[in-house]
């Protein structure tokens, strides 16, 4: 039997489970074959905080959800089209986001009695018209995973286990998506158990038969590759961006890159990513804990090296006397905090943009850097290089935030050809530069701002650096109060003449008289909201901060250029409250705070609010 093969422009699946079931790695290697199929794509991760959360509960459900497209896309999407749920939680958890007429593909094995009754379900909504408005797919995943490895010598278990690639055989089937990545990922995955590797590869080829010969599946779908610019191009993460723009970084800046990090989620990653990485001079160190982290990484800075250090929110707090000292011993150092939901521990695994007034003021003291925030998780690679530019050229510590969308999303990343990437070199300060032959640690450049930068043991530059205040020029401990003024007005002053780009406005009418404005990872959501806006013939602009301090030049310009300003925040009003304050803007604050990014859908009807009140 021939089956039609129906084309679509784009769709979005949302894979869940228990966190046992794999769903993470189902949607890993379902993105990484949709990315080498040349589709666009987004993603987004979401799983519990927990190890092990409790088996078949609502707060044990794990999801990961993947948007592709022919064409250019932004986000997740704001629904799935299909929903592909293991088991009566991972049901109930996600019903409430899938659309009326979607596709739901259930796995009967796991609706017994018991697994009902822990989700409150009264009966089985497979059974009784419940999911009516719905195209239900009832597919005995489990059963048909076991029955196709009947014969392979592993356990009943190891058997079960497979049923995530019995269900991604499937959905490749359905969306026609290539299968030899996934043979010889887990030929890869399974290399010292082969006997497992074979099994799971059966499992797969399970499913796309499964669905090659059903009569329960009559259609498959196809989304043709979407045209992007050309180069090469590959699927990545947002901490993997940020991890191979620390490397570019460094080799720009003709530096070795020294990261000094305590695992925190969502950024331990980074530090997994680099510690592969030693052939370009890459040193990691796990300490002990978050204040040794940085404080490791201060040192390497002193010593020569470009001094990084990852962490998160709560991590932020415990370094924010080491970036003090950053601040005042006047050395390169990048700060990544990849946001999560606070305060305290929070919701480790959510996101969150709540930490740019920490970034921004939380530190004892005048203690002024720069905060830069990537938009996409592609663009985690850009600001990478961009904090080790400031960082290096301005002798100062740097923020870099992400957040927990950016970090675990991805999308797909043209790799930049290495004549794109700037020399950020700076050379090490080899000679006196006193008028008396003396070394002055803390004469500035006219231009920068920036002192010199000398490492320690070479001959004549011997000197001394800490917390205390420094006399200017030489470096002395100085409690001179017209010193001290001088020192915190030239410090605040390096910070606010470091050069970074014109806020740039997207407004296709010229006309606009309602801006949205963003910063960091709320970009993707905002313009496809202005896209749909656009698409039912309102017109608004858009635009987009990536450097929060300093801000761009012209931004007071752009802002009073609108009748309306509206900025959305995953945080209470952070960026608004500053921007409120720096230029008297009455800028419009829309905040949601569920640790979650917004939905394109959501933006779009404020926007169309804001634009009929004008």
């Amino acid at each position: 039997m021939t089956k039609q093969v129906q084309q679509l422009d784009r769709v979005i699946i949302r894979f869940a489970g228990d966190s046992g079931d794999g769903m993470q790695l189902t949607g890993d290697r379902f993105t990484a074959e949709t990315a080498q199929f040349g589709n666009d794509l987004s993603t987004l991760p979401n799983f519990p905080a927990e190890i092990r959360a409790p088996a078949g509960t609502l707060p044990g459900v794990s999801s990961f959800q993947l948007h592709f497209a022919d064409h250019d896309i932004l986000t997740p999407g704001d629904a799935p089209n299909v929903l592909v749920a293991m088991n009566p939680a991972a049901l109930k958890a996600n019903i409430g986001d899938l659309p009326r007429g979607a596709d739901i593909i259930a796995n009967t094995d796991e609706f017994t009695k018991r697994n009902l009754q822990k989700v409150g379900y009264p009966g089985n909504p497979l059974e009784d018209d419940s999911l009516k408005e719905w195209r239900l797919h009832a597919v005995p995943l489990t059963s048909l995973t076991v029955r196709a490895l009947d014969g392979f010598d592993i356990s009943k278990k190891d058997a079960e286990r497979a049923k995530n690639m019995f269900a991604l055989g499937l959905l490749s089937w359905m969306y026609n998506r290539p299968t030899e990545g996934t043979v010889k990922f887990l030929e890869s995955k399974f290399a010292r158990k082969p006997e497992i590797a074979k099994a799971n590869i059966a499992a797969f080829q399970a499913g796309w038969n499964y669905g090659e010969t059903t009569e329960s599946f009559s259609v498959s779908y196809e989304i043709k590759p979407a045209t992007l610019t050309p180069g090469v191009y590959r699927n990545i993460s947002g901490n993997q961006a940020l991890a191979y723009g620390l490397i570019a970084g460094a080799v720009q800046a003709k530096l070795p890159l020294f990261l000094g990090s305590y695992p925190i989620t969502p950024a331990s990653d980074i530090l997994h990513e680099l510690s592969k990485h030693k052939r370009f001079g890459i040193r990691t160190f796990q300490a002990e804990d978050e204040i040794a982290g940085v404080a490791a990484a201060l040192g390497a800075s002193f010593g020569g090296s470009l001094g990084v250090t990852t962490t998160s929110g709560p991590g932020v707090a415990l370094k924010a006397e080491t970036v003090g000292l950053a601040v005042t011993t006047e050395l390169p150092l990048i700060v990544v905090d990849v946001q999560r939901a606070g305060p305290s521990t929070g919701m480790p695994t959510k996101t969150e943009q709540t930490d740019l007034l920490m970034a921004m003021y939380g530190r004892n003291g005048e203690s002024p850097v720069p905060v830069l925030a990537p938009a996409t998780p592609s663009d985690c690679f850009t600001m990478a290089v961009e904090a080790a530019r400031i960082a290096v050229k301005y002798r100062t510590p740097v923020m870099l935030l992400s957040d927990g969308y950016l970090a675990n999303g991805s999308e797909p990343w043209r790799i930049p050809e290495v004549s794109e990437l700037p020399d950020i070199s700076a050379p090490f300060t080899t000679e006196a530069n006193g008028e008396d032959g003396t070394y002055l640690p803390f004469k500035r450049d006219p231009e920068t701002l920036a002192r010199p930068w000398a490492v320690p043991g070479t001959a004549g530059l011997e000197h001394r650096i800490g917390g205390i205040e420094k006399a200017d020029g030489t470096g002395n401990i100085s409690y001179d109060p017209d010193n001290h003024d001088r020192m915190v007005r030239l410090r605040q002053a390096k910070i606010d003449g470091i050069d970074v780009p014109d806020l740039t406005v997207d407004d296709p009418s010229g006309d606009a008289r309602v801006l949205v404005l963003g910063w960091g990872s709320t970009y993707g959501p905002i313009a496809a909201a202005a896209r749909r806006v656009r698409a039912a013939g309102h017109k608004v602009a858009q635009a987009h901060l990536r450097h929060l301090n300093p801000l761009p030049a012209n931004t007071g310009e752009v802002l009073r250029s609108y009748d309306k300003v509206l900025l959305p925040e995953i945080n209470l009003g952070q960026l608004a409250m500053l921007l409120r304050a720096r230029f008297l803007v009455d800028v419009i604050s829309y905040n949601r705070v569920r640790g979650l990014p917004f939905k394109a859908e959501e933006l779009a009807a404020v926007i169309g609010e804001v634009i009929e009140s004008v």
